[in-house]
């Protein structure tokens, strides 16, 4: 978690960090960020609950979900990206590939 997120503030962004589901909902709630990397395993609520919960809610609907996962197989690939997630990358992350899709993504 501390490399990825020096890798997003060293790439210019500002980044908050949350150790759960709950507190990832309140940070968005409380900062509407335009961007979300968010795992699926969190404790709490996970991350497929984040990322509907999202969805659900018109002024958040916008903002970019990225899920970042240990988890590779193609139907959960395909789960993240029908709950409306933007991007699936599996973990082990590679930098240059992160940075180019959260680029695109911002535009």
């Amino acid at each position: 978690m501390i490399a990825l997120q020096f890798l997003m503030e060293q790439q210019g962004y500002n980044v908050m960090t949350a150790q759960s589901g709950e507190f990832a909902l309140d940070l968005i709630y409380q900062s509407k960020p335009n961007l979300i990397l968010l795992d699926i395993m969190l404790p709490g609520i996970d991350g497929w609950e984040i990322c509907e919960i999202v969805r659900l809610n018109p002024d958040y609907r916008n903002i970019k979900i990225v899920f970042l996962t240990a988890r590779k197989s193609e139907v959960e690939s395909a789960k993240g990206l029908a709950l409306g997630g933007d991007a699936y990358i599996t973990k082990p992350i590679q930098n240059d590939e992160l940075i180019a899709k959260v680029k695109e993504l911002l535009g």
